[in-house]
């Protein structure tokens, strides 16, 4: 009797885990995603900006494997019947799932559940950049709220693409305050040359149409907004019982399984994977897929009744594009913090598209390493 694993989302962990356990002896998989193409979250302030981008049908990279592919919207999970609800068929019942639903944007400051109203946007999710593309074309001024990697790629993306526009980064702390000093310092020399307005120091209070409204009380003029400024996870594990952590990513084990439902196992943004020394992932496709392929190894030594070994895992580099002809890449410790090394222009904007591409080709031909 072969054992039926449900793999919930086809974002960059999700495939990588449907396609891996599909090679499993006994195991028979069905991937659900929302859509029946693959996106590639990181280049969507590419799509935003207004460049083109080639389709990434999923039937396309499922072909030649046994995954079974359900196009649908997941609605909740019963793990005590070992069900997912979704919303346009029955229950669809698994022996163990992988939650691979990822992340999406934060919620600004007084705005509620439901869509964003139409002068505010984000570039972390598929119907957000095509929302965002759409209203860029009779846009005359954009502020992008938030300093981190999205906020910083998506800044310079769009300053360069559309210099017509008058752009703005508004970010609570300094630009660049997570690089080295002498990542900082190439950061501010790209802003400066894009003629991206800063400010800096101050959170936003509100986003009304006029423009974001810090909390000193200043406005920053723009018509169109794009929010950056953090990530939240789906309620589906913590609306299920599974334990979460405050941000609602589930709590694992070093196998990646579920510390109160072994039976479900959590990969990329939706876990709170952790290093041997107890510190938390950043939600990143540099820790989801190395993730995914853990995920994999330790339910293949489950089913054969072998030992998981723990995840071993350091970070190297932190990748920005900061536009198409310039990037920087900033070296770091194990521990993900910043040393004075760094890499800039021209070969840090293909050292960083290298990445991207690496990323895709993942999902095409994934790959378990002997050990991680």
């Amino acid at each position: 009797m072969s054992t039926h694993v449900v793999v919930l989302g086809a974002g960059y962990t999700g495939l990588v885990a449907a396609k891996l356990a599909d090679r499993l002896p006994g195991v028979r998989v069905t991937l659900v995603n929302e859509r029946d193409r693959f996106v590639e979250r990181v280049r969507l302030h590419q799509w935003a900006s207004g460049q083109a981008l080639p389709p990434r049908p999923l039937s396309a990279l499922l072909a030649g494997t046994g995954v079974d592919l359900v196009v649908d919207r997941v609605e909740s999970l019963d793990p005590d019947r070992r069900t997912v609800s979704l919303r346009g068929a029955g229950p669809l019942g698994y022996d163990l799932l992988v939650n691979a639903l990822g992340s999406r944007s934060g919620r600004p400051p007084g705005v509620g559940p439901g869509p964003f109203p139409d002068h505010l946007h984000s570039v972390n999710e598929a119907d957000h950049g095509d929302r965002l593309r759409a209203r860029l074309a009779g846009a005359r001024s954009v502020a992008v709220v938030g300093g981190g990697l999205t906020g910083l790629e998506a800044v310079t993306e769009l300053a360069e693409t559309r210099p017509e526009l008058e752009v703005h980064l508004v970010t609570g702390r300094a630009a660049g305050a997570d690089l080295s000093a002498r990542g900082a310092r190439y950061l501010r020399s790209v802003l400066a040359d894009l003629g991206v307005r800063v400010h800096e120091g101050s959170p936003v209070a509100e986003v009304p149409p006029e423009g974001p409204v810090r909390a000193d009380g200043r406005l920053v003029p723009a018509d169109t907004t794009v929010w950056t400024a953090g990530f939240r996870v789906p309620e589906l594990a913590g609306a299920a019982g599974l334990e979460v952590t405050g941000t609602g990513r589930m709590v694992v084990d070093e196998g990646l399984r579920s510390v109160s439902h072994p039976e479900v196992y959590g990969v990329g943004d939706a876990a709170a994977a952790r290093r041997s020394d107890g510190r938390e992932l950043r939600m990143a496709c540099a820790t989801g897929i190395p993730g995914a392929q853990h995920a994999v190894r330790s339910m293949a030594a489950r089913l054969a009744g072998r030992p998981v070994r723990p995840m071993r895992f350091r970070y190297f580099n932190q990748c920005l594009s900061l536009g198409r002809r310039r990037g920087l890449i900033q070296f770091v410790r194990a521990d993900d913090s910043p040393v004075e090394r760094i890499l800039t222009g021209r070969a840090a904007a293909v050292y960083k598209e290298a990445m991207v591409r690496g990323a895709y080709l993942a999902q095409r031909h994934p790959w378990i390493p002997v050990s991680a």
